[in-house]
């Protein structure tokens, strides 16, 4: 009984000190105006982001081939960046095309790396969409998920390894308690991850208007996700992402909420500019 207590009160101040340690790392994002939890200073995430690149790259077949095509990704990322909101967060943007023509996707990582697929690429028809799945990305730089997360799974880390020192006994009631501990955890974050696409729909949508492009494109990239992952992904509430279909649904109705009179001219989808630029990769 002396030694359950003992390892009940060693287990209670390991949650005590993880907790106190999430949620006192209070910050305001300069762009969404949120307060969020993160550990992560802008620079670690950058370093964070550049160590990770060529893992990412790797994952996936490595980089395209054709250097007048990630040009001219590099040129309508830098665009969405330097033109919106996005450039008020600082970080140092790097946009790749990855030679993967089977995973139909796009990736960002914290500090500004950003990723599209081959695959995803060829199913695109307009500068506007490229600048859409571009904006997406980039929106979960700016959100700061990266370190959001990594800040989340170290409360859980803490919670996992304090449930464990405060049940454990010699019949593994400890193990089965910590793995009890992990699944919880997962959950918590798989409902954060739908969260953030949806944060990401939003700002990707501001950075892109604020760029110049069409938003109706950000709608049509939903509708070719959906199309591509038809039959395969899992209902949305077993899924970190949520339904294509319904992410659809908010999106037209940011449009109409923004644009009640129509969208203006100004605003243009480039199709005959991404064409002209695919042609020759």
């Amino acid at each position: 009984m002396t030694k359950f207590l003992f390892r009940a009160a060693i287990g209670l101040l390991m949650a005590f000190f993880g907790a106190i340690t999430y949620f006192t790392n209070d910050v305001q994002n300069p762009v969404t105006g949120e307060r969020q939890r993160v550990q992560l200073s802008p620079r670690q995430e950058i370093v964070l982001g550049l160590q990770a690149r060529d893992q990412m790259a790797a994952k996936h077949g490595g980089l395209y081939p054709s250097e007048s095509i990630q040009q001219y990704i590099d040129r309508v990322g830098e665009r969405v960046v330097n033109s919106s909101a996005a450039k008020q967060a600082g970080y140092p943007f790097e946009f790749h095309l990855l030679r993967d023509a089977q995973t139909v996707n796009a990736f960002a990582l914290p500090g500004g790396q950003v990723f599209i697929t081959a695959a995803l690429l060829q199913r695109l028809n307009s500068e506007a969409q490229l600048a859409a799945v571009l904006g997406h990305e980039a929106g979960h730089v700016v959100g700061r998920h990266g370190a959001e997360h990594l800040a989340k799974q170290q409360l859980g880390r803490a919670l996992v390894t304090a449930v464990g020192v405060a049940t454990s006994d010699e019949r593994g009631g400890g193990q089965q308690a910590a793995l009890i501990a992990q699944a919880v955890n997962q959950v918590v974050g798989l409902r954060y991850g739908r969260s953030d696409e949806l944060e990401s729909d939003r700002l990707g949508f501001r950075f892109m208007t604020e760029a110049g492009y069409d938003p109706r494109a950000i709608v049509e990239v939903m509708q070719i996700l959906g199309a591509a992952r038809k039959g395969e992904a899992p209902p949305e509430f077993l899924s970190s992402h949520p339904n294509p279909e319904n992410r659809v649904e908010k999106l037209q109705a940011l449009i109409v909420q923004n644009y009640p009179n129509g969208i203006p001219a100004n605003l243009v989808s480039g199709r005959e500019e991404f064409a002209k630029n695919l042609s020759g990769g």
